[in-house]
C-alpha cells in the first residue's frame, strides 16, 4: 500500500492536526505501508523531497505570487493541478494508492487526484470551523441552516458549513473521531453512513514513572503541600479559560492552599480582569515544549478541561496517560473521551445564541476531588487503563491499519 498523508503550513499543523499526523506516522511504522507526508504551502524556497526515518517528506512551497490568497478557489485549483502534475512524475508504484487528507483543502483537490490516479481518497473530520464559531450549539446551527434572512455572522457560519459539506462529498471515505461527529455528518451534512468510520486518535505512551514529583515541584517553585489544578491548551475563548478562573475564586474559598496552572500561549490580557484579585494563586506558563508540559502532568493533582467545543482533545488523553483525575465539560467529542470512570463532567448551558459554563458547578466538582483524594486517585488509575485500551498509539495503529486494508478488500472493520 502506498499512503500519502497531506499536511499544510497553517495553525492546525502546530496544534491538533499536526499532532495527529505525527502520531499516525509513528503508529504505522514497521508495517507494510509505504508512507509519504506531503507538506503543502511550505515556507521552504523550493520543492524538496527527503527521507526521514523511513518516511518520505515532500515540501511544496506556497506560490510566489504576491496576489496569492488562501481564499481564492481558482488559485487553489491551479496550485493543486501543478502539484498533481509533479506527483504523477514521481510516483512509480501506483498500486493500492491512498490519499489521506486532513484539511478542508477545497473539493477540487480530490477531483484532480481522482482524475490523475486510480486511488482511494480519505478525509478526516478533525474539527468543524462552524463549531469554533458557535461552539457546541448544534441547534443554533440547524436554525441558521433553515433560516432565509440572516445577519453577516450567521451567513458566514452557513457558508463555512456548506463548504465543508461540499469537501466531504468528494471523498471516498470519512474518518471522524467521535459518534457525536458521525451523527452530524449523517444528519446535517447528509453523508452516506457507509462511508463514515469512527477511529479515535491515539498518543504514544511517553510517561516516565521514575521521575520524582517532589523534585519537579522544586524545579517549578511549587510548594510541596500545594494542591495543583492544571489547565493545558492555547488561551482561546473556546477553551473556557475565563470560566475556570471564575470558578477558581470559589475553589480558593474552600481550599486556599491551591494553585491554578494555565499552560499555554495566547492573549493573557482578556483573562487578567477575572484573575486580578487572585494573581498570586495563578501561574500562566506561556507556551511549553511537550517535555515541560509532561512535567506539570506529573505534579498536578487534577486536570480540568472546560472547553465549550472540543471535537476530540489530545489534552484529556495526555491527562489520562498520566493518571490524572479530570473535570471536563460534557461537550461534543470530549464527552466521549472522558467518561464517568475517569472524570467528573458538567453540562454546558446552551441558549439559542450562547454557550456557557456554570462556574459554581465547576467549582463544586473541583472541590469534590480535593475532598476525596482516594476517589480522585482511582479515577486517575481508571483513566490510565482507558488510555491504554482506547487511545494509545498501539490501539490507534491497529485501528488505522485495519481501516486502510479494508479499502482494498471486501472486509469491513468494527465500528
Amino acid at each position: 500500500m502506498n499512503l500519502y498523508i497531506f499536511s499544510k503550513n497553517c495553525r492546525g499543523a502546530i496544534f491538533g492536526v499536526g499532532t495527529y499526523i505525527r502520531e499516525l506516522t509513528f503508529a504505522l511504522k514497521n508495517n507494510d505501508i509505504h508512507i509519504s507526508v506531503v507538506n503543502l504551502l511550505s515556507d521552504r524556497p523550493q520543492i524538496e523531497i527527503a527521507e526521514i526515518e523511513g518516511i518520505i517528506h515532500w515540501y511544496i512551497p506556497k506560490p510566489l505570487s504576491k496576489h496569492w490568497s488562501v481564499d481564492d478557489k481558482e488559485q487553489w485549483r491551479l496550485y493543486f493541478h501543478n502539484f498533481v502534475y509533479l506527483l504523477r512524475l514521481h510516483i512509480n508504484d501506483k498500486t493500492d494508492l491512498v490519499f489521506h487528507l486532513n484539511y478542508y483543502l477545497n473539493g477540487s483537490f480530490a477531483n484532480i487526484l481522482r482524475e490523475a490516479f486510480d486511488c482511494k481518497i480519505v478525509s478526516v473530520a478533525h474539527f468543524s470551523d462552524w463549531g469554533f464559531l458557535i461552539f457546541d450549539n448544534i441547534q443554533r446551527l440547524r436554525r441558521i441552516l433553515h433560516e432565509e434572512y440572516l445577519d453577516s455572522f450567521s451567513e458566514n457560519v452557513k457558508k463555512v458549513f456548506k463548504e465543508e459539506c461540499s469537501d466531504y462529498t468528494k471523498a471516498d471515505y470519512i474518518i471522524c473521531l467521535s459518534h457525536y461527529m458521525q451523527e452530524i455528518l449523517c444528519l446535517d451534512y447528509g453523508l452516506d453512513p457507509a462511508k463514515i468510520y469512527i477511529i479515535p486518535n491515539g498518543l504514544e505512551d511517553r510517561i516516565d514513572f521514575s521521575v520524582d514529583p517532589q523534585l519537579l515541584r522544586r524545579k517549578w517553585h511549587i510548594e510541596l503541600d500545594e494542591k495543583i489544578i492544571l489547565l493545558a491548551g492555547r488561551m482561546d475563548e473556546v477553551k473556557g479559560v475565563n470560566f475556570l478562573i471564575r470558578a477558581f475564586h470559589q475553589v480558593l474559598e474552600n481550599y486556599p492552599n491551591c494553585r491554578l496552572l494555565i499552560a499555554g500561549n495566547g492573549d493573557y490580557n482578556r483573562y487578567l480582569q477575572d484573575a486580578k484579585t487572585i494573581y498570586t494563586k495563578i501561574t500562566f506558563t506561556g507556551f511549553l515544549e511537550k517535555a515541560e508540559l509532561y512535567e506539570l502532568y506529573k505534579i498536578a493533582d487534577m486536570g480540568v478541561v472546560p472547553s465549550l467545543f472540543e471535537p476530540f482533545g489530545y489534552v484529556p488523553v495526555e491527562m489520562m496517560m498520566h493518571e490524572l483525575p479530570i473535570v471536563a465539560t460534557a461537550t461534543s467529542g470530549l464527552n466521549e473521551v472522558v467518561d464517568e470512570s475517569c472524570g467528573l463532567k458538567i453540562p454546558l448551558i446552551i441558549s439559542p445564541d450562547n454557550v456557557e459554563i456554570d462556574t459554581s458547578l465547576l467549582a463544586q466538582k473541583i472541590v469534590y476531588l480535593l475532598q476525596n483524594p482516594a476517589e480522585a486517585k482511582q479515577l486517575g488509575k481508571n483513566g490510565r487503563k482507558r488510555y491504554l485500551e482506547k487511545y494509545s498509539s498501539v490501539a490507534f495503529g491497529k485501528n488505522m491499519i485495519a481501516f486502510y486494508k479494508s479499502l482494498f478488500s471486501q472486509e469491513t472493520i468494527d465500528q
